[in-house]
């Protein structure tokens, strides 16, 4: 139970980091229609502006704030001087366009930074761990992750339900034409929600930093489940992003915790070393599969 538990947490805290990377993306793809797969990108840049004033000021803090203004200029620039032509263009030509990005990307990274992985260091005061319950002890580290990454997802939702932007944006998501019509300024809509959205991917950079490696080409592996959790959470839903992240994510940790284990309970050695983290990587694209199967728009589709 303690181990389970222990892998509950770790699955609530990549959840909520999927979260921040999703939303940002599901806003871009249901305001826009655009396909941007240099999403990712702009995760890893948050990371190294993370690392590198971090190694300069020493402080975390710092760090942290300026990889989020850092990544917002740079993505708020991206959507202004390239992806902002590519609006009307087929998702073909948005695919291969935002493809280019993450290449040519990785190696303005390899020239800046090297080719070899950079350190960031957690703050020493959230190195130890904490005592939840009577055997149960959990990182600091990642109890500060999780908490973040709630604060932000409670930020988020009262600037999308409560405020006039967040109606701009939730008119836009269900009908950019109309919204239009209706006297929004759809430019300056776009360029503040892509902004947001690498705001969100360098926060999920900064914190996820000292847990994973900070090296060139980092973002394409978890912007894959980011697309996973837009699809099972519905494109253009913050709440189905916030939804589909949370599944996908405790799925996932909690599935390569307990599948090995219970092929390891039911089968040979041999069988249970291959067939359960084999299956326990699957999980996340079998529920993908089950919810297009059964709610194509996803558990949560923006009304429009």
């Amino acid at each position: 139970m303690t181990l389970l538990a222990e892998q509950a947490l770790n699955g609530l805290q990549l959840g909520l980091m999927l979260f921040l990377l999703a939303a940002g993306l599901t806003l871009v793809f249901g305001i826009m229609d655009m396909i941007n797969l240099a999403h990712g990108t702009l995760y890893m840049i948050g990371a190294y502006l993370a690392a590198t004033v971090a190694e300069a000021s020493g402080s975390f803090v710092a760090a942290i704030a300026a990889a989020v203004v850092g990544t917002a200029v740079i993505g708020m620039a991206l959507e202004l001087t390239v992806l902002r032509p590519l609006y009307r263009r087929s998702h073909l030509h948005q695919v291969l366009a935002t493809f280019a990005l993450i290449l040519i990307a990785n190696e303005l990274v390899r020239i800046i930074w090297g080719a070899q992985p950079i350190a960031l260091n957690m703050p020493a005061a959230l190195s130890g761990p904490v005592e939840l319950a009577p055997g149960l002890r959990y990182p600091a580290y990642r109890l500060v992750v999780i908490g973040v990454g709630l604060a932000a997802a409670l930020l988020l939702y009262v600037v999308v339900v409560h405020t006039r932007v967040g109606m701009w944006l939730r008119a836009g998501a269900s009908d950019r034409e109309m919204a239009s019509a209706m006297g929004v300024n759809t430019a300056w809509l776009f360029t503040a929600a892509f902004g947001a959205g690498a705001a969100l991917c360098a926060v999920a950079g900064a914190l996820l930093g000292p847990l994973l490696a900070v090296q060139v080409g980092m973002g394409e592996n978890i912007l894959i489940l980011a697309f996973v959790v837009i699809v099972i959470g519905g494109i253009g839903s913050v709440r189905g992003a916030l939804v589909g992240a949370l599944l996908v994510g405790i799925l996932d940790t909690v599935g390569r915790t307990a599948l090995p284990a219970l092929f390891r309970a039911l089968a040979s050695p041999e069988v249970a070393s291959e067939a359960g983290p084999a299956l326990a990587s699957m999980l996340i694209y079998v529920l993908m599969a089950g919810v297009l199967c059964f709610r194509p728009r996803g558990l949560f589709p923006a009304r429009g």
